[in-house]
């Protein structure tokens, strides 16, 4: 367990595969509330945390009062974004808050938290990706040192439906390490 700035950071293990799916579908139906098109709820399901824990690394933040108050998946590599690449970034997907449980800033700090593990591992830049329709988001990761680095107009849903994501990326740097 690792702790930062009063959230307590733990790998996700298979028995929080039912907490994720909740988490995920609370902040689906928030995004609908509030007009954002991104989401939606049932779209993951245990299996598909099982499958990112394997892959990749899943990431639960709490409290102090053992209280889940976000996630986040860490992937090595992402093809159906950003193509073929090098090794040289860690690409942060899923990052969710627990609106209700939250402390504020715990996004941020989660997102500096997968900066960290990224660049632990000697890779030099954190990528993830939004869709193009929500500025808001874009902003937000704007406002946290990400550059648009491109576009992927053409991005298939498992539904079948296509949308446009905004490619996004951070370098890091030694002291990002610390």
């Amino acid at each position: 367990m690792i702790i930062d700035d009063g959230i307590l950071f733990r790998p996700a293990v298979e028995k929080d595969a039912g907490t994720l799916v909740q988490l995920y579908d609370e902040a689906a139906r928030w995004m609908r509330k509030q007009g954002i098109e991104q989401w939606k709820p049932g779209d993951k399901d245990a299996a598909h945390f099982l499958a990112k824990m394997r892959d990749g690394e899943v990431w639960l933040a709490g409290d102090a009062d053992g209280r889940v108050v976000g996630a986040y998946e860490l992937w090595w590599s992402d093809e159906e974004a950003w193509g073929v690449q090098p090794p040289v970034a860690g690409y942060v997907h899923r990052l969710m808050v627990a609106r209700g449980a939250a402390p504020a800033g715990a996004g941020r700090r989660m997102l500096e938290h997968a900066e960290r593990r990224i660049a632990r591992t000697g890779r030099e830049r954190a990528r993830l990706d939004c869709v193009s329709t929500n500025p808001r988001l874009l902003a937000y990761y704007q406002g946290a040192g990400y550059r648009v680095a491109g576009e992927f107009p053409h991005k298939e849903g498992k539904d079948g439906r296509v949308y446009g994501v905004i490619l996004l990326e951070k370098r890091l740097d030694r002291l990002t390490v610390v």
